[in-house]
């Protein structure tokens, strides 16, 4: 190992885990690199098993533990590409998108095309530069699995006035959410800070410890037949993976966040198929106001693949 080590990760394979290759497991454990990478770090003897080096193909047992070695990033170079991009509105300031499930915002090691900014870039002529070369128009950001809507920055300008605003709780984001369990209280405002995982870097967890964080929900629909509920989720705060948090903390993990408790045993088998590697977590309306006229802007959307499919067949079935 030659690059110099930015952090070392440990991992316990639980029984669940058991027989999963080495490049999978740590794929799903750390999934800001991508399986490629991952694949590449494993080769490198980046990644070790009992302490012992091993393939990307070897298949865990439960009980160990499996240590990967992050190295510090190499510089990225990002290029303009041209990706399909869902534009809702545009002028000379912001933009509004809609981010799908499966699109990593920015680059990162093992991410350095397929990006959403790389589809920004190839797009609109202008960005802002404040967030680095990296995050051109970047204000806020969505996980990989997540979809939904985002605003985008064109000067650096708008960039701090929106930044801002969400740092001010001046915006709205107001999401979807279908959870496993039915949830007891038609509303509810959770209130639990938020750290950083004490074993697993790349998780959260609710901790006195942690941030204050701010999330309130409402159930719009429980389908008891098939123990599910769907929510009517507003952020106050913006923590990292704050509301898979708040909702896992409480017993009702998000249908597809298996980082967060969810079991794919836990709804039917055409659910699984037509939801994919996504969540179901839509970010459908956001709210700001408008950078330069200081006018209220708000921004809906219907619910969009795979979200609709999937709720298309829970209605059918519950």
């Amino acid at each position: 190992m030659a690059r110099k080590i930015s952090a070392v990760l440990t991992f316990e394979v639980f029984p669940e885990k058991e027989g999963k290759r080495l490049d999978v497991f740590l794929s799903e454990a750390y999934p800001e690199f991508s399986r490629s990478f991952i694949k590449k770090l494993i080769k490198e003897g980046f990644a070790l098993v009992d302490g012992n080096t091993s393939k990307p193909s070897y298949r865990l047992k439960a009980g160990q533990k499996v240590t990967l070695f992050v190295p510090e990033p190499e510089e990225i170079k990002v290029e303009p590409e041209p990706l399909p991009l869902e534009v809702l509105y545009e002028d000379g300031d912001v933009a509004v998108i809609l981010k799908r499930c499966g699109i990593v915002v920015h680059p990162s090691p093992g991410y350095t095309s397929g990006t959403l900014v790389n589809a920004l870039l190839y797009h609109f002529k202008d960005l802002s530069s404040v967030g680095g070369v990296q995050r051109p128009g970047i204000v806020h950001r969505l996980d990989k699995d997540t979809t939904g809507l985002m605003v985008i920055a064109k000067n650096d300008k708008a960039h701090r006035i929106l930044a801002d605003q969400f740092a001010k709780r001046k915006t709205e984001k107001l999401y979807k959410a279908l959870v496993v369990g039915l949830v007891r209280e038609d509303h509810k405002i959770i209130e639990s800070p938020i750290a950083r995982h004490p074993v697993d870097r790349k998780r959260f967890t609710v901790s006195e410890q942690g941030r204050e964080s701010k999330t309130e929900f409402w159930v719009l629909k429980r389908f008891e037949k098939l123990n599910l509920s769907l929510l009517k989720v507003k952020i106050y705060t913006g923590r990292t993976h704050q509301i898979r948090v708040h909702l896992s903390s409480l017993g009702h993990p998000i249908v597809g966040d298996t980082a967060y408790g969810f079991k794919r045993t836990s709804v039917p088998k055409e659910v699984l198929e037509a939801l994919g590697e996504c969540n179901m977590l839509l970010a459908y309306k956001i709210g700001f106001f408008h950078p330069s006229t200081e006018e209220w802007m708000s921004f809906e959307i219907e619910d969009p693949s795979p979200f609709k499919e999937v709720m298309e067949i829970i209605k059918k079935i519950g």
